[in-house]
C-alpha cells in the first residue's frame, strides 16, 4: 500500500519551479493541497500535455489541467 495519499500524474514528463531537477511523470504527497499547487505550476514536455491529482486510495481525479483549461473536482 503506497505511503501518500495523493498522486501528481501525467503520461509525460513534468517539469516546473517546485518539482526535482529532470522532470517526473508522477510524485507521491501527503496533502491534497501542496499537491494541487504543485500541480498548476508545473508543465509536461511535450507543453500542453494533461497533469492530474489523484487521491490514491479512491483514485478520484481532484485536479486536472492542460495547456488550456484548469477544473477540479464538481466542476466538469
Amino acid at each position: 500500500m503506497p505511503t501518500y495519499k495523493y498522486q501528481i500524474e501525467s503520461l509525460y514528463p513534468m517539469v516546473g519551479p517546485l518539482l526535482p531537477e529532470g522532470g517526473v511523470s508522477t510524485l507521491g504527497l501527503h496533502d491534497h493541497a501542496l499537491a494541487i499547487v504543485i500541480a498548476a505550476k508545473s508543465v509536461t514536455v511535450p507543453y500542453g500535455k494533461e497533469i492530474r491529482v489523484v487521491h490514491v486510495t479512491s483514485g478520484e481525479v481532484i485536479f486536472r489541467k492542460t495547456a488550456a483549461t484548469v477544473t477540479t473536482a464538481g466542476e466538469e
